[in-house]
């Protein structure tokens, strides 16, 4: 099974609380992502299953390796077209929700070539129809 945007938005979310508060439970997620327990229970069991999250026995999460290898790759993209958006005069909240659906469904080799384009300093106005 492949992951949806709401399970990578998870995994993003277990990584960006890690980072923050060094140990993470699903109340965290609830109250992080805005959705229910319940709705943290099943995606954190499923997660689980496909070898992407671990959950200890005192109710701690973790990323497994392919997890963090993931979820770095989400956070990535999300923070990459945040600051790309705000650069072109996006503001804050609008880049940071587009961002969020931008993360999801562009292919690795496009989000690459983007990268390069944004870091090789040489951007080139592609001219539209309408001169």
């Amino acid at each position: 099974m492949a992951l949806t945007s709401s399970m990578e938005d998870y995994l993003e979310a277990v990584l960006i609380l890690h980072q923050k508060h060094g140990s993470v439970r699903g109340v965290d997620i609830a109250v992080y992502l805005g959705v229910t327990k319940p709705s943290v229970s099943r995606a954190v069991k499923e997660l689980s299953k496909m070898g992407y999250l671990l959950k200890e026995d005192d109710g701690t999460l973790s990323l497994t390796h392919n997890g963090q290898k993931t979820a770095k790759q989400i956070y990535e993209k999300h923070q990459f077209f945040t600051r790309q958006l705000i650069e072109a005069g996006v503001p804050q909240d609008i880049a940071a929700q587009d961002a969020c659906r931008l993360e999801h469904v562009i292919s690795e080799t496009s989000f690459q070539k983007l990268k390069e384009a944004a870091f090789s300093g040489s951007r080139e106005v592609i001219p539209s129809d309408e001169s």
